[in-house]
């Protein structure tokens, strides 16, 4: 990963701008054993549009099962319990678009739609995925979700 790259700093101060993620310990803090945790959930789950100057696109997806979701969706358990209660080679039948984070630069180009479908996509050659979840923070967020939903023919679910 680019962490000395410029993009990467403009990218993490929008992550905590949008989501907070320090301040709520029930959200995901990517960090490296999360990042093995994840590639071994699916190596789609985290993918990036990137320049020389680093990251200009990140998503995060989860996939996971619908009883997870379902405890996520109800509050019952958080966004760091879901990816906890997920484990590697299970069968998995929903993904959760934990987040999309773009560059103002890059934003109303249709990048970040392509980047969430192509990932998704991949999941969906190993797994029945029938349901789309997310936790929109920002009507763009909701925008997107809804915009995959319907090029992927999913059912969307919101927090």
């Amino acid at each position: 990963m680019p962490y000395n790259k410029p993009n990467f700093k403009l990218m993490m101060q929008l992550i905590d701008e949008t989501f907070a993620t320090r301040k709520d310990p029930g959200q995901i803090q990517v960090s490296e054993a999360q990042m093995k945790k994840l590639q071994a959930i699916h190596p789609a789950t985290l993918s990036e549009f990137a320049d020389k100057d680093g990251p200009l696109i990140w998503i995060l997806l989860i996939p996971t099962t619908k009883e997870i979701m379902n405890d996520f969706l109800s509050g019952k358990i958080t966004e760091t319990q879901l990816l906890e209660h997920t484990k590697p080679k299970e069968r998995y039948d929903c993904i959760y678009l934990c987040s999309a984070t773009t560059l103002p630069e890059m934003r109303n180009k249709g990048e970040t739609k392509k980047l969430c479908i192509h990932a998704i996509e991949q999941i969906m050659k190993d797994h029945s995925i029938n349901t789309l979840f997310v936790w929109p923070f920002t009507k763009e967020g909701e925008i997107l979700a809804e915009a995959i939903v319907k090029k992927c023919e999913l059912e969307l679910l919101k927090k």
